[in-house]
C-alpha cells in the first residue's frame, strides 16, 4: 500500500512537471516588458495572417526595433510571420 501511494506521488510530480515544461517560456520573453502588444496578441494576429500550428516563437530586438517572429505550420508548408512589437504592424509574411 504504502509502495502504490509513494508511486502515485511521485506520477504526479512527473505530471505536474512535464505540464509547467509545456508552458514554457518563449525566447527572448524578459523582452516582453518593453513590448507594447503582448505575445498572445501577436499570435493572434500571426494566426490570422496564417492558420497552423505554431511551432517556434520568439521576441527578439532587431536593428534597434522589437519584434515577434513565428514558425507557422500548415500541413506540410512552413510560413515565418514577424510583427513589430510595438505596432502590431506585420514586417514579414
Amino acid at each position: 500500500m504504502k509502495l502504490s501511494k509513494i508511486r502515485t506521488i511521485i506520477s504526479l510530480g512527473l505530471v505536474l512537471s512535464l505540464a509547467a515544461v509545456n508552458a514554457y517560456a518563449y525566447k527572448g520573453q524578459e523582452l516582453a516588458g518593453q513590448a507594447k502588444i503582448t505575445m498572445e496578441q501577436a499570435r493572434a494576429t500571426a494566426l490570422k495572417i496564417h492558420p497552423g500550428k505554431i511551432i517556434e516563437e520568439g521576441l527578439e530586438r532587431e536593428k534597434g526595433r522589437l519584434r515577434y517572429s513565428f514558425d507557422i505550420r500548415d500541413g506540410k508548408v512552413t510560413h515565418e510571420v514577424s510583427l513589430d512589437a510595438d505596432t502590431g504592424n506585420i514586417e514579414e509574411q
